[in-house]
């Protein structure tokens, strides 16, 4: 059923997947779960970590997603080297390594899409329409076949995680959803798989976003209650920078993604910034001003 790297154990099909979960949920041990698409970087390893703190065994997945690219973005270029992840994986102390082929997840004929209306339709959902739509349709079904007590994202994809969220409430899964911090190089720059894609100018150039970010979180703690003009010093700063073409700059409602224009509430400030050809997101939430 399933092959041995190391202490990793190595499940290739939705069948055995649900065998090897319903075993460990069987022995009354507390099962997580950290949904990747590879490409593995020190971000995920602290998802990793928190779900090893929290659980007794941890499955991590390894699936790229076909139904979250779209037309404009190359599905067959998205970096892959599952012998790579293995090896990481398996030095983190992760228990079990789910890599299913494609039609393991998306069953020939498949007809089924799970949205979060509204959203979805915000921030990154503008410029990339469908893709949380396929993130969401494949998360629901990766918490069918792992049947995890508890899911691990990163809050740097904030976006995705409250859909997430909303997504498993309102279709009542018993998954606990834990969002972990972002994990940051030392000059700021979020990790992130994209990061590849860099030029050494663009990444010397790419943590102008964070630091852009945290000074509108400065100027919200000093007083600034207007939206509109956070924004704004969000946009001047990282527009200064020549190698960064701005996608968007927007502060939306914490939990909701809705529009805001006083600072009288949690606000997520996200910024999506392309350098070359990597399109790079970041957000800072603004919890409690004062």
């Amino acid at each position: 059923m399933t092959a041995l790297l190391h202490s990793l154990q190595f499940v290739r099909t939705a069948r055995d997947m649900r065998e090897v979960s319903q075993e460990i949920r069987r022995s009354g041990r507390r099962l997580g779960f950290v949904p990747t698409m590879g490409a593995l970087h020190e971000g995920h390893l602290a998802l990793v970590a928190q779900a090893r703190a929290d659980c007794d065994a941890v499955v991590a997945s390894v699936y790229v997603n076909p139904l979250q690219f779209g037309p404009r973005e190359d599905f067959g270029a998205y970096p892959r080297d599952l012998e790579r992840d293995a090896r990481l994986l398996s030095g983190a102390g992760t228990a079990i390594l789910f890599a299913p082929e494609e039609g393991e997840i998306h069953v020939a004929g498949h007809r089924t899409a799970i949205e979060v209306t509204g959203m979805q339709d915000v921030l990154c959902g503008r410029s990339r329409p469908g893709h949380f739509r396929g993130v969401c349709t494949v998360v629901a079904k990766l918490f069918q076949i792992v049947a995890p007590h508890a899911a691990y994202f990163g809050e740097k994809d904030a976006q995705q995680l409250r859909i997430i969220r909303r997504m498993n409430r309102d279709l009542h899964f018993d998954v606990t959803i834990v969002g972990c911090p972002t994990v940051r190089a030392e000059d700021g720059l979020a990790l992130s798989s994209r990061n590849a894609y860099l030029t050494p100018d663009e990444r010397r150039a790419a943590p102008v976003i964070f630091r852009a970010l945290e000074a509108a979180a400065k100027r919200a703690r000093a007083g600034e209650r207007s939206v509109a003009l956070l924004v704004e010093g969000v946009r001047a700063a990282i527009a200064l920078e020549p190698l960064a073409r701005i996608d968007y700059i927007e502060a939306v409602d914490d939990e909701t993604l809705g529009a805001v224009e006083v600072l009288d509430r949690p606000v997520l400030l996200a910024a999506a910034v392309y350098f070359g050809r990597a399109r790079l997101i970041d957000n800072i939430v603004i919890r409690n001003p004062r």
